[in-house]
């Protein structure tokens, strides 16, 4: 006799059981905010400029999405690595310097270096990125600095090193300009990163669902102590992973410097820490470490491009100075996204007390803020819009608070 289907895996409850995979929900985001993005930009380029807009996305998506994915293995280890901005500077200005060195007449008069050159300036970029990881290890497994400590020291020494490296070898210079239109081809094209992006991620996703190396990351992350008595070597994983995260920052590096066409520490990969650990976070990762997807991680990255071009589209004039506030709007909506679901099932109350009253207030007035700024630089008349929405966000946090405590009321009684 056939098996009959349990009323819990029948149509309505597979779809919702569906829509909470990440995955899912990170498609149906991707498909909002590109229809958003088509709708309210003036200049609706989108429709008009598809091919253009499309190429775009893809080229920054995947060199972002090179180094997100070696924070994403990070967090799953329950690490963090902040440096990744500047080991990005390092090595497009190790990448620059390799050349400048290998062939310095032909750097300084713009002439093309030659593939041996190219391919022993990247060979050692690698190489640099591998001892970066193995140093970040040495730090927290001999040295016992925490993840933070360590990789806050890395932030700043590098960029400092890099612009102490430059002024060096281009006499006191602050950039090394790149001319070599072979080299600046790895990166001015689509299909060459689009490519290493996906095969990295194809590889990192192989290591980390098919592969007894990739259940000990995630037992690492999920439970250090109980992996090592296990009998998993929790030192070598986290070499694993801080190379990996490093190495994967230092090909996103040499991208970047072909990219602009100049190696410039100073500004190169500056803040690009916190987007990677935003495409991780925003694809599934949990700070906590254990609990994350290389797939998710993929979509959670195209997502955050694409909202950084959306905000681009739309604003268009000075809209950089909004991108750290969104990429950080996006890290705090996500991680509280998920506070919220196990808050929900836990009984938690997210507003309690007067700390609560005084949150709600906040997030009601940032919201009001940002609707104000937003509207202002699109259509006018942000000050009216801003009102509304500061109002009616406080209703809602407000609604919810009466919510929380009618459920506490009734749990007392």
């Amino acid at each position: 006799m056939a098996a009959v289907p349990l009323p819990s895996e029948k149509g309505p409850n597979l779809l919702w059981r569906a829509l909470q995979r990440t995955e899912v929900g990170m498609l149906l985001a991707i498909v909002v905010v590109l229809v958003l993005t088509a709708t309210i930009d003036s200049q609706h380029n989108y429709w008009n400029n598809p091919k253009d807009s499309a190429v775009e996305i893809i080229r920054q998506t995947s060199m972002l999405g090179i180094f997100a994915l070696g924070a994403g293995i990070v967090i799953i280890v329950g690490g963090i690595d902040l440096s990744t901005g500047s080991v990005i500077a390092f090595s497009g200005s190790v990448c620059a310097t390799f050349m400048l060195l290998l062939a310095p007449d032909e750097m300084r008069f713009n002439k093309p270096v030659g593939l041996t050159t190219i391919s022993l300036a990247i060979a050692g970029t690698l190489l640099t990125g591998f001892l970066i990881g193995t140093l970040h290890t040495w730090l927290i497994t001999i040295v016992e600095l925490p993840p933070f400590v360590a990789t806050l020291a890395t932030l700043v020494g590098l960029r400092s090193l890099a612009r102490a490296l430059v002024g060096h070898v281009n006499q006191g210079s602050s950039q090394i300009p790149i001319f070599d239109k072979q080299f600046r081809y790895l990166a001015t094209s689509v299909w060459i990163p689009a490519t290493v992006f996906l095969l990295l991620a194809f590889l990192t996703w192989l290591l980390m669902s098919r592969s007894v190396v990739g259940r000990h990351l995630y037992a690492l992350g999920g439970n250090e102590a109980a992996a090592k008595l296990s009998g998993v070597r929790t030192d070598r994983l986290k070499w694993l992973a801080y190379c990996m995260g490093a190495v994967l920052s230092s090909i996103a590096g040499i991208f970047y410097a072909g990219a602009v066409g100049t190696a410039s520490p100073e500004t190169m990969g500056k803040g690009y820490e916190l987007n990677a650990i935003a495409a991780a976070v925003v694809g599934g990762c949990s700070l906590k470490g254990g609990v994350g997807t290389i797939p998710g991680t993929v979509l959670g990255t195209l997502f955050l491009q694409i909202v950084i071009d959306g905000v681009a589209k739309i604003i268009k004039v000075t809209a950089d100075i909004y991108e750290g506030l969104i990429v950080g709007g996006v890290v705090v909506v996500a991680v509280a996204f998920t506070q919220l679901r196990q808050a929900a099932r836990q009984g938690k109350r997210f507003f309690p007390g007067w700390l609560g009253i005084t949150a709600i207030v906040t997030l009601a007035l940032l919201a009001g803020v940002l609707a104000m700024l937003f509207v202002e630089k699109t259509t006018g008349g942000g000050n009216k819009i801003g009102g509304i929405v500061a109002v009616a966000a406080l209703v809602l946090l407000g609604t919810a608070w009466l919510l929380e405590s009618r459920r506490d009321k009734r749990a007392g009684s």
